[in-house]
């Protein structure tokens, strides 16, 4: 049985929440009605299963026997510094009291005395608190009434106002005492000392054990800058100007 229903009826039906189904409308509504239950199934269907990665590979150094060489840059070899100090020029020996009397020079004194010294101001070696503490030595030997005191000044060749660059400094030394030839010669300082004698001991070893310069007796002690350093070695330089001052008293008599 079917109802035929115009416009006005299907309303008021509507209004009442009564569904009316035309013939038509029957055979349409399966598939409005499967939607949900595709929606349903869809969601109750498993996922689909994840893609399966492969396992990381882990790379196993080779042991070293098996290692290629990695090839390297060659790097040059670091020059080695220089160890050797700063070579030394010596300047012509000086006197260091011209004006003193030779008929009022102290008897023991020798026919003369060679000082061997670094002297930062070889111009006016006794200038200065260093120049001054020298003058001060000499002066308690008596040596500043002698003429014939000389001074073998020692400064570093890299301050461009030494007369000689020679390494040789032994040498240079060697001839002056040859051509002054002094009773004395009194190396003052460890610069002095291995320069002079051309030995690479400690000072307290050159201090100690007698030397000779060219067939001159020599003696070695603190130099007056290491004195203004060092005050409790000034009692030990005085014995050694003594000893120097004994080994010529010595040779004169």
């Amino acid at each position: 049985m079917s109802l035929s229903l115009d416009a006005r009826q299907r309303a008021m039906l509507q209004e009442m929440r009564v569904t009316v189904w035309a013939p038509g409308e029957a055979a349409a509504a399966p598939p409005a009605a499967a939607a949900p239950v595709a929606v349903a199934a869809a969601r109750l269907a498993p996922p689909p299963p994840a893609a399966v990665q492969p396992p990381p590979v882990v790379h196993t150094p080779a042991p070293a026997a098996q290692r290629a060489p990695v090839a390297t840059t060659p790097v040059a070899p670091v020059a080695a510094a220089t160890a050797a100090a700063t070579g030394l020029a010596v300047h012509a020996p000086q006197a260091l009291y011209p004006g003193a009397d030779p008929a009022r020079t102290p008897a023991g004194l020798g026919g003369g005395w060679l000082i061997v010294a670094e002297i930062p101001h070889p111009a006016e070696p006794l200038s200065g608190d260093a120049g001054k503490l020298l003058d001060n030595m000499l002066r308690a030997m008596q040596l500043h009434r002698h003429p014939r005191v000389f001074l073998a000044a020692l400064e570093r060749a890299g301050s461009g106002n030494g007369n000689s660059s020679d390494a040789d400094v032994a040498g240079q030394l060697a001839q002056a005492v040859v051509t002054l030839r002094p009773a004395m010669v009194l190396v003052l300082g460890h610069v002095a000392a291995r320069a002079a004698l051309a030995s690479t001991e400690p000072l307290g070893r050159l201090r100690a054990g007698p030397h000779t310069l060219a067939g001159c007796p020599a003696v070695v002690t603190y130099d007056p800058a290491f004195l203004l350093r060092s005050q409790d070695n000034k009692a030990a330089a005085w014995a050694d100007l003594c000893q120097a001052l004994a080994i010529v008293r010595a040779a004169a008599a």
